[in-house]
């Protein structure tokens, strides 16, 4: 069965490892440089980098695996896989790691029938599964980690995430490295110098 990996963002991120691998990099464990290249090897997945190999996937006939991800199915070209595949009850949609409140892949975790994209409505008759523990967010501890080792900025600023959950991060960075974090509301400007 053919593997598509339908993803420049998974590419490109593919593209950097092999590049740590080749030159040797000692951020890499022992075990994955002992393999060399065969370590991030996407065989046999199919890579569709361009975009009129992604759109030659809807050709395909028969069974197969699309592996295409962006921003919990805001944009990109997993949308247009989405809106051929998610009508057909014969189909089956993967939301692998975290789907935030208010995006297409929650919506799809949460059991929506319809799903709006292209300005349409789409219906859901394919199954969808959700495997949410293979999140590539880093939880707050691994966060705290990661600050701990830079220095200490004038202010952090937490841009990304839910709402209650930035402002228990914010709150954390504030109690266990002592430093000014900020949520900034919607819309809001900052300098930074």
């Amino acid at each position: 069965m053919p593997v598509f990996v339908d993803s420049p963002m998974a590419l490109a991120a593919l593209d950097v490892y092999r590049e740590a691998v080749r030159g040797h990099s000692p951020e890499l464990r022992g075990e994955v440089l002992a393999q060399g290249s065969a370590a991030l090897s996407p065989d046999p997945f199919l890579a569709t980098r361009t975009v009129q190999e992604s759109i030659a996937v809807n050709d395909v006939t028969g069974p197969a695996v699309i592996v295409s991800s962006a921003g919990m199915a805001t944009g990109g070209r997993v949308l247009h896989h989405l809106r051929r595949l998610l009508p057909d009850p014969r189909n089956m949609v993967i939301v692998v790691g975290f789907a935030a409140r208010g995006t297409r892949a929650h919506d799809l975790v949460d059991g929506a029938r319809t799903l709006k994209m292209f300005g349409e409505y789409v219906p859901v008759r394919a199954e969808v599964a959700d495997v949410p523990h293979f999140s590539a967010h880093a939880d707050a501890g691994q966060i705290i980690d990661w600050l701990r080792a830079a220095p200490a900025p004038h202010t952090t600023y937490l841009v990304h995430g839910e709402e209650k959950a930035s402002e228990t991060l914010r709150d954390r960075i504030d109690q266990v490295l002592g430093w000014t974090a900020v949520v900034p509301r919607s819309g809001e400007a900052v300098l930074i110098r």
